[in-house]
């Protein structure tokens, strides 16, 4: 069974910065946050495909979140910047190797725990 697990969490004010990581057991063809925020439905943040490096993000973080990774360490950052109470949620990683469409969550095979990230104003 693969796993993925999430940390880097926690509580910031608006404006500050946070980085969550995602180790990974194995490559995968694509690794994604999603977040859910109280109330709200989870949606997808940001998505790469490791070995192409492609990257895509949902308008809402463009310029302020930044997904990368780190092949040998099989682990996937999103570095958070300029943080507003809005992107308070818990965020999951999520990986999957097929399916069209990045924000689709069946689309995806693996999901992480979740780690919460609280952004205060």
């Amino acid at each position: 069974q693969e796993q993925l697990i999430e940390s880097g969490g926690g509580s910031v004010e608006a404006g500050g910065s946070l980085t969550l990581s995602c180790i990974t057991s194995k490559a995968f063809v694509r690794v994604a946050w999603f977040r859910r925020a109280p109330g709200k439905e989870r949606e997808g943040v940001a998505v790469i495909y490791p070995d192409i490096k492609f990257t895509q993000y949902v308008d809402s973080v463009k310029g302020r979140f930044t997904i990368s990774q780190d092949s040998a360490e099989k682990t996937v950052y999103l570095q958070m910047s300029s943080l507003k109470p809005d992107d308070t949620a818990m965020y999951y990683c999520a990986a999957g190797s097929s399916g069209l469409g990045w924000r689709i969550e069946s689309n995806y095979d693996y999901w992480g725990q979740g780690t919460q990230v609280t952004v205060s104003s």
